[in-house]
């Protein structure tokens, strides 16, 4: 199928963009890589009356270092920028981990990394990385004062985020781990590229003492949106982490999820690879700590 009949804009400049969805008000569509939308508006899924393209504009296309050791990336910038980007392996190595199973190497040519978050696909790998980071993504729009947004905060919904139409997210900064912070990203897929059936990713940081001074974890594939766990931080933090206590946690996040069944694969199916997945990555994020990666 074709798309429905839209309006074309291709704006040189941020302030240009924030003019045009101004006046489109709930017409206007922002157009990043368009990975996911085109795709929608082929179908018929998406009928915008009208497209912001925002690949005329450079300044939104990068990644740089901030004052306190984080890393800032514009919303244009391509996954597999990110991907490659020895700045972005050096600080935060789960990024490049996790952007390798984004698709194939096409689509993350194209994707941008703040078009992936803003989509918000609860099956997406991208929203769920920037809660599990402790991202803040900067929301622009014409005649309003700047915010920032945690990611955590971002999506209230599948494929629902608190942008407004006339919003931009601009920027997503962020922030830098503590010494002796390891991760890792965990995935079971039908085919490479392809959507995860259930994912997990870990973020612990040890004190001096080897015991868990942070735990974070975030379970993709198994709700409506990604889940950040509470259960991995009662678990975990303040102790010693061992393989029985991942195992704890593999259990006591069967709580908090509530996957779906479909042809891919059952509720319990799910639920039972959440059980494998999480304690092989919180293992897997505990050896990296123990590196000082």
């Amino acid at each position: 199928m074709k798309p429905a009949q839209f309006d074309y804009y291709a704006p040189a400049s941020v302030e240009e963009a924030l003019d045009k969805l101004a006046e489109l008000g709930y017409e206007g569509k922002v157009l990043a890589g368009g990975q996911s939308l085109i795709a929608a508006m082929n179908f018929r899924m998406a009928r915008p009356g009208s497209l912001v393209d925002l690949n005329n504009i450079p300044e939104l296309s990068y990644i740089k270092p901030t004052a306190d050791g984080g890393l800032a990336i514009g919303t244009m910038t391509r996954v597999y920028a990110v991907e490659h980007s020895p700045e972005v392996a050096k600080r935060f190595p789960l990024l490049p981990e996790v952007a390798h199973y984004i698709g194939h190497a096409q689509i993350r040519r194209r994707g941008s990394f703040g078009g992936a978050i803003a989509h918000a696909d609860p099956s997406g790998q991208l929203p769920g990385i920037a809660k599990v980071m402790n991202a803040k993504c900067l929301i622009r729009s014409k005649g309003k004062e700047d915010r920032w947004v945690d990611a955590a905060d971002l999506i209230i919904g599948p494929f629902m985020t608190v942008i407004e139409y006339e919003d931009l997210l601009t920027e997503v900064v962020l922030p830098p781990n503590p010494p002796r912070t390891g991760s890792s990203y965990q995935q079971v897929a039908r085919q490479n590229g392809g959507y995860a059936l259930a994912a997990c990713a870990s973020v612990l940081t040890l004190d001096d003492k080897n015991k868990c001074q942070d735990a974070r974890l975030i379970l993709m594939g198994v709700g409506e949106m990604p889940i950040l766990s509470d259960k991995v931080k009662e678990i975990l933090i303040g102790q010693e982490p061992t393989e029985e206590a991942f195992k704890e946690v593999g259990e006591a996040v069967q709580s908090e999820i509530d996957p779906s069944s479909d042809l891919n694969g059952t509720s319990e199916y799910r639920r039972d690879l959440i059980r494998v997945l999480v304690p092989r990555s919180l293992a897997l994020s505990l050896e990296r700590a123990k590196k000082g990666s």
